[in-house]
């Protein structure tokens, strides 16, 4: 269906097969803001705004919850806070569609606003429209967690399908180490999320929940994933400078 990433000839498409598990991640793995910047590079502001979803990323991430809380700050109509984020991801994914740029990430925006939207109106409780995203981190935590119990750390994997470099950080001590230590941000970074937002959600405090979620949303994500930028290139940039003087 699609030419091959490293061979583009009309050959490579005769032999096409389905993507395997392992190609599927790695494709997942190479569009996620981690993918954006290949191990080794040099993270700079521009490429950590690319990873983010750019400006327009920003905005469509930022908008719709900002929307609900303002409009629910100041009327505490549950429907007309709701709807109208609905209303606005709409435009976002009209906006894609009329400049054809990728229409996926504002659709996803569209499924999570609704959804959300869906929860609240259907319990009339102002703080279910978080509750979606509650879920999302519980599940984020697990995995993260259950990959460290089974010692396949899930940067380490997600890294080494970036890199073409299957299992090296389990082979390379020093990845090893940046990869736990990397992961392990990533679980911190649910893990105040869930802390500073279970208390708010099962208080009713939907104001401060809304405000701490956008604090703790792409600020907080865009921290942790420049650490782990930093991390990872220490280990690769220094491997990739000892390969040399080895052959």
């Amino acid at each position: 269906m699609a030419e091959s990433p490293r061979d583009g000839s009309p050959e490579s498409g005769a032999d096409e097969q389905p993507a395997t598990f392992h190609e599927a991640f790695a494709r997942a793995a190479r569009n996620a803001g981690i993918g954006q910047v290949a191990p080794g590079e040099t993270p700079t502001g521009s490429s950590l705004l690319r990873a983010i979803g750019g400006v327009r990323g920003l905005i469509e991430s930022i908008l719709p919850g900002l929307g609900f809380l303002v409009l629910y700050t100041f009327t505490k109509n549950l429907p007309l806070a709701v709807i109208a984020p609905i209303a606005v991801s709409v435009v976002f994914v009209v906006v894609r569609l009329a400049t054809r740029s990728a229409v996926m990430p504002a659709i996803a925006g569209l499924i999570g606003v609704g959804v959300s939207a869906g929860l609240a109106l259907f319990t009339g409780r102002a703080e279910d429209n978080f509750l979606l995203g509650i879920v999302i981190n519980v599940v984020c935590l697990v995995a993260l967690l259950v990959s460290l119990v089974v010692r396949r750390p899930l940067i380490g994997v997600i890294v080494s399908l970036l890199a073409n470099d299957p299992g090296g950080y389990r082979a390379d001590r020093a990845k090893g180490r940046v990869v736990l230590v990397a992961t392990w941000c990533w679980v911190g970074l649910f893990s105040i999320r869930l802390l500073a937002e279970l208390p708010l959600y099962f208080a009713g405090e939907t104001e401060l929940l809304g405000s701490v979620k956008l604090i703790l949303g792409v600020p907080f994500y865009a921290i942790v994933l420049w650490v782990t930028w930093l991390l990872v290139r220490a280990a690769y940039s220094k491997t990739a400078t000892e390969t040399p003087s080895t052959s």
